[in-house]
C-alpha cells in the first residue's frame, strides 16, 4: 500500500539528478516530481568538481561533441534568463607540448574534433596570411571564437602566454571550453524546479517495487520511519552507487568507479595569472629533483616511484574571481578502479609536490615553490565510467526504470544536455541523433561491440 503518490521519482541529487529533475519539471512540464537523496544536494560527488566544460572531443562518431555542445547551449541559456548567476566564462583550454616530434600529433588531435562539429581550426605559423588570434577575456562568453587555434609559432605562444616556458613549441588552443560555478548552477535549477512543484525529500532509497515487469513503487526511509510511494517512473540517478540502485531495479549495469583528486592552493607569488585557461602539459616527463634529491629518493624502495618516468597530463587553472590567486590543478597519473565508499579515503601525502613538480616544466616559475609549498587544499571523488568514458542515459529493461549516470569526470559540463534527454526518455519526445550512442542497449550492438574492441581516445584528460 503505498502512502503517497509521484509521477516520477529521481534518486540522487548530484547534478545528473537535480538536471533531470529540472528538465521533467520545467522544460516538460510534470508535475509532483520527487528528487529524493539523503545528503544535501550537490554534496557527494558534483561539488569536487573542477568546473570546467570543453566540447572538445574525440570520436568515434559526433556523439560526444554534439552532446557537449547542446549541454553548453543550454548553459548559455541559463546564463542569459538568470544574469549569469553561475559565472560561465570561456576561457579555453591550452594544450602545449615542447616536443618537436609532438607537433604532427597536435595537428592530429586538432583535427579530429573540429571535423566533427567543435568548429573551424585556425592555425597559427607566423608567416603572413596567417588568421588573426582573437586573445580570450577573462570573464563572459559571448561572441567568441569557437573551434580551435593551433599555434605553431612561439613569439606568438609567449606573447600571449608569458608564464609559459620558451621550450614550448606548439599550442592547442581550444576555444568553447571554460569554466562556472557548478554548485549555483545546480542550485538555479534546482530552484527553479521547485517553483515548478518539485519537492525535495531527504531519504534514502531502499528498493524498488517492480510488478508484471514494470515500476509500481520505491521504498524510502529516512528519520521519521519508512515510506512507501508509488510512482511508473524511477531514475536512477545516484553518481558514485549508481550500479547499486540498478540492483533495485534487477540489472547489472557496466560501471566502475575511480577516485580522483584535486588540488586548491594559493599561489602567493603569483606566477600564474588569474586570466589563463585551464592549461595542460601533454609531454611525458621524469620529475625534476636536485642530486642530492635523487640520491636520497633512490635510497628507499617506498619513493623509489618518484623516479620513474611520468606520463603526460598534469593541468591546471585559476580558480576564483580575477584579483584572487587561488588556483586548482591535478593530474591523473595512477588511478585505479575501487569499490565506492564513504567517506573518502585518504589521499597520496606526496599528490602536491608531485603535481607542482609536474607543472614546472611547462611553467617554469612554479620552481619557486619547491623549497616552500603553499598548504595545499586535497579533496576529490568518484569518477563513474563505462569501459570507452562515454555516459548511461536512457531507458532501462524494467519498464518505467531510466539511468542518468556514469558521467565520469565530465558531470558537470554534460549534466545540461543529459537531464534534457533523460526527460525526452521519460516523456517519449523527441530524442536528439545522439541518444543512441549513451543508451545501455548499445553494448548489445555487435557493430558497437566492434567499436569498442578497437576504442582508441576515452576523451578523459
Amino acid at each position: 500500500m503505498s502512502d503517497r503518490t509521484s509521477h516520477a521519482i529521481v534518486c540522487g541529487a548530484g547534478i545528473a539528478g537535480i538536471s533531470a529533475a529540472y528538465h521533467l519539471a520545467v522544460r516538460q512540464n510534470m508535475r509532483d516530481v520527487l528528487l529524493v537523496d539523503e545528503r544535501a544536494p550537490f554534496s557527494l560527488t558534483s561539488d569536487k568538481s573542477t568546473e570546467c566544460y570543453r566540447n572538445w572531443w574525440p570520436g568515434p562518431g559526433d556523439a560526444m561533441v554534439r552532446f557537449m555542445n547542446r549541454s553548453i547551449d543550454i548553459m548559455e541559456e541559463l546564463a542569459r534568463e538568470s544574469d549569469n548567476c553561475f559565472h560561465l566564462s570561456r576561457k579555453g583550454y591550452l594544450f602545449v607540448t615542447a616536443d618537436p616530434a609532438r607537433i604532427p600529433d597536435f595537428e592530429r588531435a586538432a583535427e579530429e574534433p573540429c571535423t566533427l562539429g567543435a568548429g573551424p581550426l585556425r592555425i597559427h605559423t607566423g608567416r603572413s596570411g596567417d588568421p588573426v588570434y582573437t586573445p580570450a577575456p577573462a570573464t563572459g562568453f559571448e561572441d567568441l571564437p569557437t573551434g580551435a587555434d593551433l599555434i605553431l609559432h612561439p613569439p606568438l605562444i609567449q606573447e600571449q602566454f608569458p608564464f609559459l616556458s620558451t621550450d614550448v613549441v606548439a599550442a592547442l588552443h581550444t576555444r568553447r571550453c571554460g569554466r562556472l560555478s557548478a554548485q549555483q548552477l545546480g542550485m538555479y535549477m534546482l530552484e527553479r524546479a521547485r517553483e515548478c512543484g518539485l519537492q525535495l525529500l531527504d531519504a534514502r532509497v531502499e528498493g524498488v517495487d517492480v510488478r508484471a515487469g514494470r515500476v509500481r513503487a520505491v521504498h524510502l526511509s529516512d528519520a521519521s520511519g519508512s515510506r512507501t510511494v508509488g510512482t511508473d517512473v524511477f531514475v536512477n540517478a545516484a553518481g558514485p552507487f549508481v550500479k547499486e540502485v540498478g540492483r533495485m531495479v534487477g540489472g547489472a549495469l557496466p560501471v566502475y568507479c575511480e577516485l580522483h583528486a584535486k588540488i586548491a592552493y594559493n599561489d602567493r607569488m603569483g606566477i600564474i595569472p588569474q586570466s589563463a585557461p585551464l592549461y595542460y602539459w601533454a609531454d611525458a616527463q621524469r620529475l625534476p629533483w636536485s642530486d642530492e634529491e635523487r640520491a636520497l629518493l633512490a635510497e628507499s624502495e617506498e619513493m623509489q616511484w618518484l623516479l620513474e618516468p611520468f606520463p603526460p597530463g598534469p593541468h591546471g587553472l585559476p580558480e576564483g574571481t580575477p584579483g584572487t590567486r587561488n588556483q586548482l590543478c591535478l593530474w591523473t597519473y595512477d588511478v585505479e578502479t575501487v569499490e565506492p565508499v564513504l567517506p573518502l579515503p585518504a589521499h597520496d601525502p606526496h599528490y602536491f609536490e608531485v603535481v607542482i613538480r609536474g607543472l614546472s616544466r611547462m611553467i617554469p616559475g612554479l620552481q619557486a615553490y619547491f623549497d616552500r609549498l603553499p598548504r595545499p587544499v586535497v579533496d576529490g571523488g568518484y569518477y563513474t565510467k563505462t569501459s570507452e568514458n562515454r555516459p548511461l542515459i536512457g531507458p532501462l529493461p524494467v519498464e518505467g526504470a531510466y539511468i542518468i549516470g556514469a558521467l565520469s569526470g565530465f558531470g558537470i559540463m554534460a549534466g545540461c544536455a543529459a537531464g534534457e534527454l533523460l526527460a525526452a526518455h521519460v516523456t517519449g519526445s523527441g530524442v536528439p541523433a545522439y541518444a543512441p550512442w549513451f543508451l545501455l542497449e548499445r553494448y548489445d550492438d555487435p557493430d558497437y561491440q566492434a567499436l569498442l574492441d578497437d576504442w582508441d581516445e576515452s576523451g578523459q584528460l
